[in-house]
């Protein structure tokens, strides 16, 4: 719920140099398309523009006020000149929606791969426990039941705060939420009191916008050593990862630190079964030994299940919840996702898009062929991402051949790229592998080339876009969805009207 307030108290605690003017605001924005009269329009510099050249723009909309970056000009409106445009917008928006996190318990989940499951876990145990709790990642976001889209794993601070004050007005005491790298170098949680920080690991990602794994685990310390507020209470973190292993050392200010893994760590598994239909274990706690079971598959899972319950342990989640929530939560949309049309053979749609992912991709498929018996194959259906690090490619390209029998080498989201540039950046590594591969561009006429390759047994993996409904070219984003993809291949080759894609099973 939004504040009445006036310009100088929207602009409390923000860090601005010079100020002018103080009519009443009605609303604020950092898009000048949406800006309605009397609001406040917050400059920023984006990935892509400057927010500085639409000032204009957002006076015509009906402005009365402006912060900026740069001073601005304009001596016929209030304005006020900060030192940090997304610092200011995240302020502004917790000022105008009367600090809404302020009012909730925070636990975030920061790392390369196991984020959407473990935040989805933690959700599904602190439900369980019977908290009211919003859930926010790449995936969806989640005011108690309802659901609402997600554009970003991590929303810009305006439409993040509007989330929290939703959550509070719908009765809401906790949020489980994914932190990107991204959102932590762009300071979009600034000013966000986090109770609880997750670390799951660091693989190679993103380095077409951090430039070098140092800046990239930097960007990831930010959220430990607090991002405009005091570190969070409690620390979570891997120490089956080097960079966890590394992160333990510079945290020193929380009140409580937790370590985890499957074989060490203040929680870790014990009497571990990985099974065909979910993972058994019995959860090492400091204080005792929870029973867990899991229709989640894979050792991967393993981890993400672990890191959720130590998480909602430091939320003071009863034992016999967390078990309740592990249990409950059978699918995550795009994550190890089965397609099933009655074929003879499994299909699995899969949201691993880093070499890293590859490998626990493909090792999960084994696990899962191993605990079914036969000699099935690995098929696997990738490609790599347009305009972004182009070192990864080879690397992924390498993580599929070694994990498979069989790969269809594709397009993914080629953006402005050429696609065929970019599968013969992952080629050399793929060729390496010496697998049996093919390439083929067009991704729909890939997943159909899989899978009438599958021969009773095998398994097939479509890996990149999960749960993704577009594919992103150079002539913009059109519709595409790898399940329903599936889903028509499938029909094509014969088999019956699938039905709704569900966590794989025996």
């Amino acid at each position: 719920m939004r504040v009445e307030m006036n310009f100088l108290n929207l602009l409390d605690g923000a860090e601005y140099l010079a100020q002018q003017g103080n009519p009443p605001i009605a609303g604020l924005d950092y898009d000048s398309r949406r800006v309605k009269p009397g609001w406040c329009f917050v400059a920023i510099c984006g990935e892509t523009t400057d927010g500085n050249r639409y000032i204009d723009a957002a006076l015509q909309a009906g402005a009365v006020a402006v912060v900026s970056d740069s001073l601005p000009l304009r001596p016929s409106v209030a304005w006020a000149q900060v030192t940090h445009g997304r610092r200011a917008l995240a302020r502004l928006s917790a000022n105008f929606y009367g600090r809404p996190a302020e009012k909730l318990l925070l636990s975030g989940i920061t790392g390369t791969n196991g984020k959407t499951t473990t935040a989805f876990l933690l959700n599904a145990m602190l439900r369980a426990s019977g908290r009211k709790a919003a859930l926010l990642g790449t995936v969806e976001y989640r005011i108690g039941d309802e659901v609402l889209p997600a554009p970003h794993t991590t929303p810009e601070a305006l439409e993040l705060n509007q989330i929290f004050a939703r959550a509070v007005e719908a009765g809401c005491t906790e949020v489980a939420m994914e932190v990107s790298s991204h959102a932590l170098e762009q300071q979009r949680v600034y000013g966000v009191p986090f109770d609880v920080a997750v670390f799951t690991n660091l693989t190679r990602d993103h380095l077409d916008y951090h430039r070098t794994m140092e800046e990239y685990f930097a960007s990831k310390t930010i959220f430990f050593q607090g991002c405009g507020t005091e570190p969070p209470r409690t620390a979570v973190i891997n120490v089956g990862d080097e960079y966890g292993q590394r992160l333990l050392k510079l945290c020193k200010k929380q009140n409580e630190l937790i370590t985890y893994g499957i074989d060490g760590g203040d929680f870790h598994a014990k009497d571990l079964s990985i099974e065909s239909a979910g993972v058994r274990f019995n959860l090492v706690t400091p204080q005792e030994e929870i029973p867990i079971w899991s229709p989640l598959l894979g050792r991967v899972n393993v981890y993400n299940l672990i890191a959720a319950s130590a998480a909602a342990y430091a939320r003071d989640v009863e034992p016999i919840a967390i078990a309740e929530g592990a249990d409950s939560l059978a699918r995550v949309a795009g994550r190890f996702e089965r397609v099933d049309a009655g074929q003879p053979f499994t299909v699995i749609v899969d949201y691993a898009h880093t070499d890293d992912a590859l490998r626990n991709l493909t090792a999960v498929a084994r696990d899962f062929l191993a605990q079914r018996g036969g000699d099935g194959r690995v098929i696997a259906v990738f490609g790599c991402g347009g305009d972004r690090d182009r070192s990864k490619r080879p690397l992924m390209g390498e993580a599929a051949g070694r994990g498979s029998d069989f790969v269809v080498l594709t397009s993914d989201n080629p953006r402005s790229e050429n696609p065929l540039d970019i599968m013969n950046d992952a080629l050399p590594g793929l060729q390496r592998s010496g697998v049996r591969y093919t390439m083929e561009p067009d991704r729909r006429k890939a997943i159909a080339l899989a899978i009438e390759e599958a021969r009773p047994g095998d398994i097939v993996l479509i890996a990149g876009k999960g749960h993704e409904k577009v594919q992103v070219t150079s002539t913009g984003a059109t519709p595409f969805d790898d399940i329903e993809e599936a889903r028509i291949a499938l029909r094509n080759a014969g088999y019956g009207e699938p039905q709704a894609a569900q966590t794989a099973k025996p």
